[in-house]
């Protein structure tokens, strides 16, 4: 057992010291924000140099992927609207969700089960192909609990589209990345809450363009919202 000596006085810094190093860390940060973090993430570039190293359009990128994948669940959303209230739609009946399902969903929820096991519980295999026509976007959402994992994969056999990986639900909602002119995609899809993952695409070409994702993992369903 030893003792340890209190540093003196003179090896302390000084007030002036420490004013003077908020002060050179402020300026940095602020720096980073308006060169770096403007720019790449809203498209905002009062420097230039965000322009000069390829982050504005990164940034601009971003923001029109968010608005068209905004409206277009909101569209959505206007359009499931009737369908709800009358029952379903002609085409799409309305169903009744699975009693097993929905009992293990409720365990999970009311006793915390770790999400290991929420995972083991609900592993899957899907694979889905989507055609769009040019302009057209779609919405493909993974339904899954936090913390569970998917495996993904998807292309556009041969063209390219845009794309935003995404999530939403219990009035959260995250964008886990966006990107332009992809040929395809691949990674793993991690849930940050109890929600709808999964991915909105847009055919800005002007021919049409299939898009095929193929999934597996912890999700209990698999659906087109759009």
């Amino acid at each position: 057992m030893f003792n340890s000596q209190a540093p003196s006085a003179d090896d302390l810094p000084s007030s002036a010291q420490l004013v003077k190093s908020t002060i050179i860390s402020a300026v940095a940060a602020a720096a980073i924000l308006v060169t770096i973090v403007l720019p790449s993430e809203y498209g905002i570039d009062p420097t230039g140099v965000g322009s000069a190293m390829g982050l504005k359009d990164m940034g601009e990128i971003k923001v029109q992927l968010a608005e068209e994948a905004e409206m277009d669940r909101k569209a959505a959303e206007d359009a499931a609207q009737p369908a709800a209230a009358s029952g379903g739609t002609q085409d799409q009946p309305a169903t009744t969700p699975m009693e097993g399902t929905s009992l293990m969903d409720r365990i999970i929820r009311e006793f915390g089960i770790s999400s290991a096991y929420a995972q083991d519980a609900a592993l899957r295999k899907d694979e889905m192909s989507i055609t769009l026509q040019p302009g057209e976007g779609a919405e493909v959402k993974l339904v899954m609990v936090k913390g569970a994992t998917a495996n993904f994969t998807w292309t556009a056999n041969g063209s390219k589209v845009n794309f935003d990986l995404h999530g939403d639900g219990g009035g959260e909602s995250i964008s886990y990345e966006k990107g332009r002119g992809a040929a395809e995609h691949s990674g793993v899809l991690e849930a940050a809450f109890d929600g709808n993952h999964g991915w909105f695409w847009r055919n800005r070409t002007s021919d049409p363009v299939t898009v095929t994702l193929k999934t597996d993992g912890a999700y209990t369903d698999i659906k087109r919202i759009m």
